[in-house]
């Protein structure tokens, strides 16, 4: 229901990686099996301890002692006999030594709770090879996520509350001649009552114009006195009092979002603008070729506006009416595509590609879309974890507040210095709590002298985070799980859209946040 056919079909024929079968590692691939990813892969040496059956609810009492990823493999399959689970018995870091190309094979691999050092060097193959990565740590009553995406396009945003594609103010030809063809004061009661509010705001709009003025309302005023001219429309019984006509009350209410003024948006603008749109290749993928077109269309046929979207809402109305003015706009988004069509088809040739190598399908999703086209790209994790390329002004600008989420993810970069320090995270076994705080203040002052930033980060969030002992309460890696997952579904499908670049979560606080890190 959420993302389509279409976007089902991308699902089952991905093959996703996921390194640790920790709780964080199996809650975010029962969340992939269930709505059934094609086969997923589970990469982990490690033995399954007393303490994983203590937080994982994928691994038993009698699978002590076993590995880690087989016991694991064994218990998601049975979610959904459709997936294909696969395990390797290997450490990640065995792995990046002896096959560095077994992560190639993947649409996409999620690294849990790998130590930096581990990560870094697998951000680097990754990002090389063009692979989106997402990191997922649970840390205590700390989440944390990172997207490493070189770039993301997405066709298929799916914003909320989107106003309808009308064109009232820049009427089509077509649509023009569809709402002469009614006239109003000659009407009989029944097809007056049963005229669309889409025509009836029309035909009012064409009279504002010609008295009123030479604007679409725009301010509150004007906008009452628009709906003022609609009132009077509505027909009247022979005693004066207006009928009830809920047509009019329709387009009355509608007068708000009916008369909004149709441009393009800015972030389409950006992407028409963008290198990769200006400049194509014969590498650039059909989202940029497509963009392309759209952005000629809009400069020639679209005389400065998108493709009509060719959609319109429910209304009350007499289904004859209604579907004389539904296949106005089918029709001209027809137009539109093929025309959009036409010069995708001179682009390819240009280029030296096939006409068929973008489908019919392709073209009339993305010009349906056209207006909701995004693109998302996001740091490398070298850049972010380099003194040189550190996003420092993103940090301080949301240290106003002591208690921003920033400061769990300043925590986060501390607490992983105090592992490269010594071998081991801090506050591991209760007696070493005391003595661990001093050193984990010590390697956050560090951090922060390191990378230049003056901020406070007060006491209380270091013995919080010595407390943890780098536990992963099941509660925190079930929310975590559940919220990878989504983002998982996002790239693979190509739908909504995903966060840029870092999403911290606070289990203290019942607070999440995203950063540009």
């Amino acid at each position: 229901r959420l993302w389509g056919d279409h976007g089902q079909e991308a699902l089952e024929s991905a093959h996703v990686c996921v390194i640790n079968a920790t709780a964080t590692g199996t809650e975010i691939l029962k969340n992939l099996v269930l709505p059934g990813i094609g086969s997923f892969t589970i990469v982990d040496g490690n033995r399954v301890s007393g303490e994983d059956v203590g937080n994982n609810f994928f691994l038993q009492k009698n699978h002590i002692g076993q590995n880690r990823a087989q016991s694991a493999t064994l218990l998601l399959q049975e979610l959904n006999n459709d997936v294909s689970g696969n395990f390797v018995e290997e450490s990640p870091e065995k792995l990046l030594d002896s096959d560095p190309s077994f992560f190639n094979r993947f649409n996409l691999v999620v690294a849990t709770q790998l130590p930096e050092s581990t990560l870094l060097r697998l951000a680097e193959l990754l990002w090389n090879s063009n692979i989106p990565l997402l990191v997922c740590r649970t840390y205590g009553l700390v989440g944390y996520m990172r997207v490493i995406i070189k770039e993301h396009t997405v066709v298929e945003s799916h914003p909320d509350n989107t106003l309808e594609d009308l064109r009232l103010d820049k009427p089509f030809p077509e649509l023009r001649e569809h709402v002469q063809s009614y006239d109003l004061d000659h009407m009989d009661k029944k097809d007056h009552s049963h005229t669309p509010w889409i025509v009836i705001v029309a035909k009012y709009l064409t009279k504002w114009f010609n008295e009123k003025s030479d604007q679409l309302p725009r301010s509150y005023k004007e906008k009452e006195a628009f709906r003022q001219l609609l009132r009077q429309g509505i027909l009247k019984n022979e005693n004066g009092t207006p009928e009830d006509e809920e047509n009019f009350e329709e387009a009355i209410k509608n007068v708000n979002t009916a008369l909004n003024t149709t441009e393009i948006p800015r972030c389409i603008e950006e992407i028409f603008n963008d290198d990769c749109c200006i400049n194509l290749t014969e590498q650039s993928p059909s989202f940029w070729i497509l963009a392309r077109a759209v952005k000629e269309f809009v400069a020639n046929e679209g005389q400065g506006s998108l493709p009509v979207r060719g959609t319109i809402p429910d209304m009350i109305a007499d289904s004859s009416k209604f579907i004389k003015l539904q296949n106005v706009y089918r029709e001209k988004a027809k137009k539109d595509i093929a025309a959009v069509g036409n010069h995708a088809a001179k682009l390819l040739q240009s280029l030296g590609k096939a006409p068929e190598s973008i489908s019919e399908r392709e073209l009339k999703l993305l010009c349906s879309n056209s207006a909701f086209l995004r693109v998302v790209r996001c740091r490398s994790l070298s850049d972010e974890y380099g003194l040189n390329t550190f996003n420092k002004d993103e940090i301080i600008s949301h240290m106003d507040n002591p208690d921003s989420e920033v400061v769990l993810y300043l925590m986060l970069r501390a607490v992983d210095r105090f592992y490269k320090q010594h071998g081991r995270y801090p506050g591991v076994y209760n007696y070493e709590v005391e003595d661990d705080t001093g050193k984990l203040k010590s390697c956050l002052t560090g951090f922060l002298q390191e990378h230049g930033l003056s901020v406070v980060v007060k006491d209380d969030y270091v013995h919080e985070f010595c407390r943890y002992g780098a536990a992963e309460p099941h509660a925190i890696a079930a929310f975590m799980g559940g919220a990878a997952a989504q983002e998982v579904i996002k790239v693979i499908t190509g739908q909504f859209v995903i966060f840029n670049n870092t999403y911290i979560y606070s289990g203290m606080s019942q607070t999440s946040a995203t950063f540009q890190l």
